[in-house]
C-alpha cells in the first residue's frame, strides 16, 4: 500500500506543479485562447501550492494525505458550483473554465478515494 500512497502523492505534487506553471503563465500574459475569469485563475494558482503541500503531507502520511485531499476536493467543489452558477447565469466564465474545474475536482475526489482505500487496506494488513 505504501507504493500506492506514494504514487498518489506524486500525482498530487505533479498536478500542483502543472497548475502553478500554467496558471502563472496566464497571469503573466499568455493567452489561453478563451476569456479568463481572473478570480478563478488566482484561486487555481494559489491552490496549486496547496496541491503541492497536500502531496508532501501524503508522502509522509497517507492519513494526512486523505484529509488534505478531502479538504481540497470540498473547496474545489464549492468553487465549481459557484462558477457553474456564474456560467449558467451568463457570467464571465468560459465553458473551458468550468470543464477545467470539473477536472480538478474529479482528480481530488479520486485522490481522496485512493488514500481512503489504501488506508483501509493497510489497516486490514
Amino acid at each position: 500500500m505504501r507504493f500506492v500512497c506514494r504514487l498518489l502523492a506524486l500525482v498530487a505534487l505533479l498536478f500542483g506543479l502543472v497548475t502553478i506553471v500554467t496558471g502563472t503563465r496566464v497571469l503573466a500574459g499568455s493567452d489561453p485562447g478563451y476569456p479568463v475569469y481572473q478570480p478563478l485563475l488566482v484561486y487555481n494558482v494559489a491552490m496549486g501550492f496547496a496541491y503541492i503541500a497536500a502531496g508532501v503531507l501524503a508522502w509522509r502520511s497517507a492519513q494526512r494525505g486523505k484529509r488534505a485531499a478531502l479538504a481540497i476536493f470540498a473547496l474545489n467543489l464549492v468553487v465549481l458550483a459557484a462558477i457553474a452558477w456564474l456560467y449558467s447565469s451568463g457570467g464571465a466564465v468560459a465553458p473551458e473554465s468550468v470543464r477545467a474545474m470539473i477536472l480538478r475536482t474529479s482528480v481530488w475526489l479520486v485522490l481522496f478515494l485512493g488514500f481512503a482505500w489504501a488506508g483501509r487496506r493497510a489497516a486490514r494488513a
